[in-house]
Order: structure tokens, then sequence, then C-alpha cells
């Protein structure tokens, strides 16, 4: 009996000492933590401490720069009759040399002026000199002259009239086409560009044959360029030949447009050949009542519009257009203005 109430006071025993032990390790961990956040604390307001610190500093010296730009405008500003008194000596100095500037033209250009009143008078007296110098040689020409016998011989105006006489008639002659002699007529140069004009009809004869062309001259009125007049049969062929032969080579249409003769109408066709540098003009003549044409705009697109500008000013109509249409009059327009028997339809207009 007295060993079991001995074992459970030694239990008893033991509960307390664990006990006070979980007490004491809990208070020495809470001391601890407590010593560690002091030393976090210290740290914190140290840091606080230099940063006001920081901030009072640069407080002072914003001031002091401040204070220290004060002084200096004040001082500046201390005397501001130096200040105007520097500006009258900057204006007056700036006056001064204006003027200087505008006498020393005003001394050029009167310098100028009196050289040039010297050359003049200097002029006019050698003027006056050699005219002076003319009178008294004629006068003494017509003094000697008088002396030697007076006014010129019967025989002299007798020949000089005969003279006059005899080249009033050889003109009347040659103006009434008379048999007296004919003025040599002076002998026309070859153009320069007549042996590009023999070297496209011998290419075009040689590949299509000798009857496509009608026609062939070098044309005098317009810069001598080399043309063509095709057939209205074989219009097309020759022009594409002229753009696709290698020798040849006129991938440019600069012109197209059309004429009325009266008695026919005609296409006029303006070609650049890039490669060789030359231009050649092929023309067709087409029948006034029914003026249609093949169309240029298969082998350049630029021939569309001069050949809608044709068709509207003159009627000549082009086949395969891919939009044959009035550009200038609308289409309810009667007649065309550029034919030569145009007559307006409204005489008001």
């Amino acid at each position: 009996m007295s060993g079991e109430k001995d074992l459970e006071q030694l239990k008893k025993e033991a509960a307390e000492k664990a006990k006070a032990a979980a007490l004491a390790k809990k208070k020495a961990r809470e001391q601890q933590e407590s010593e560690v956040s002091g030393a976090a604390a210290l740290e914190e307001e140290d840091l606080a401490k230099k940063k006001a610190a920081a901030a009072a500093k640069a407080k002072a010296a914003a001031l002091a720069k401040k204070k220290a730009e004060e002084q200096q405008a004040g001082s500046e500003s201390e005397d501001p009759e130096e200040e105007d008194l520097a500006k009258k000596k900057a204006a007056a100095a700036a006056k001064a040399k204006a003027a200087a500037a505008a006498k020393a033209k005003a001394a050029r250009a009167k310098q100028e002026s009196s050289e040039a009143d010297g050359d003049d008078a200097k002029a006019k007296a050698i003027a006056a000199a050699k005219a002076k110098a003319a009178a008294a040689a004629k006068a003494k020409a017509a003094a000697k002259g008088k002396q030697e016998g007076g006014a010129a011989s019967d025989d002299e105006k007798a020949k000089a009239i005969a003279a006059a006489k005899a080249k009033a008639a050889a003109a009347a002659r040659a103006k009434a086409g008379g048999k007296g002699a004919e003025a040599p007529v002076a002998e026309e140069k070859p153009s320069a560009n007549q042996p590009y004009l023999d070297k496209y009809v011998k290419v075009i004869e040689e590949h299509l044959g000798n009857d496509v062309l009608e026609d062939s001259y070098i044309n005098r009125l317009s810069k001598d360029v080399p043309t063509l007049v095709a057939k209205r049969e074989t219009y097309y062929k020759v022009v594409q030949f002229l753009k696709y032969n290698e020798q040849l080579g006129f991938d440019y249409l600069s012109e197209l447009h059309g004429v009325d003769y009266e008695t026919h109408m005609e296409v006029y066709v303006h070609l650049y050949s890039y490669k060789n540098s030359q231009s050649v003009a092929v023309k067709v003549k087409l029948d006034r009542d029914e003026p249609t044409i093949e169309s240029l705009c298969p082998l350049w697109a630029g021939a569309n519009w001069p050949e809608c500008e044709a068709y509207d000013l003159l009627g000549i109509k082009f086949i395969n257009h891919p939009n044959l249409h009035r550009i200038m009059l609308g289409e309810d327009w009667v007649g065309h203005p550029l034919r030569k028997d145009y007559e307006p339809y409204d005489v008001e207009v």
C-alpha cells in the first residue's frame, strides 16, 4: 500500500518537474524572441534616424542653394544704373557702326558715278571729234571735186541709167517667165536620214515582199523623218513587223492621228526605237466614205486614246479596239468636227 503511494508521489513530482521544465523552456524562447525583436527595432530606429539626417542635409543644401541664388540676383540688380549705361553704350556703338557703313557705301557710289560720268564725257568727246573729222573730210572732198570739174560727167550718168534699165528688164523677164536666162537652182543636199530610210525599206521588202508599201520618202517638213506609206491591206502587218523585227525594234508609239484630205482620209503613226535611237512615220490612206483600219492597241497600249480621238473628231473606225468611244463630244453628237465638210447640227452653237 505504501509502495503504490510512493509511485504516485514520484509520478506527480515528475509531472511537476516536466511542467516546470516546459515553462522554463517557453520563458527562454519568449526572452530570445524579445531580444531578437528588440534588435530589429533598434535597427529600424537607426535606419529611421539615418533617413531623417539625410533629409535634413538635403533640405539644408536646398536652402543654401536658394539663398545663394537670391544673393546673386540681389547683387546683380543692386546697380540698375550700370546695366542701363552698358545698354546705352552698346546701342551707341551699333549706331556708329551703321553710320560708318552707310558713309562708306555712299562714298563708293559717288566714286563709281564720277567714273561713269568721266567715261561718258570721254566717249562724247571722242564721238564729237570723229564727227568733226568726218565733216572736214567730206567738205575737203567736195571742194576737190568742184575744183576738178564739179559733178559727175554726162557719160557716167548715162551708163548708170542704162545699167539700171538692164537690171529692171532682166528682173521683169524672170518674173514673167520670158526667154531670159533662168537663175540657177541650188542643188538640194541629201538628208542625213536617207540611209535609215533605205535600211527600213530593204528589210521590209526582204521579209514582207515588194508590194506592201505604196511609197517611201524623207519628210522635209517634219525634221526629215523617214516616212513609209503602207497599203490599206498590209498596214497592220507592216507596223507589226516594225515593232518585232530585231534590226528595227520600234518599240514605242509616240503619236497617232487622222487627217481629212477631202479626197481620202489618212492615219499617221509615229514610232520610235529606243534601241537604235531612230524614228519612223507610217501613213495609210483610207476610203473617206468608210474609213476603217485595224487598231494598234494589241501592239501598243498607248494607241487607245489617240484612236478614240480620231474616231470622235473624224469618224475613223478602228477594228478590234477594246473600247472605241467618243472622248470629247457626247455619243449623241451629230457629225465629226474635223471633217472638211462638217456642218454643225445646231447652227447657233
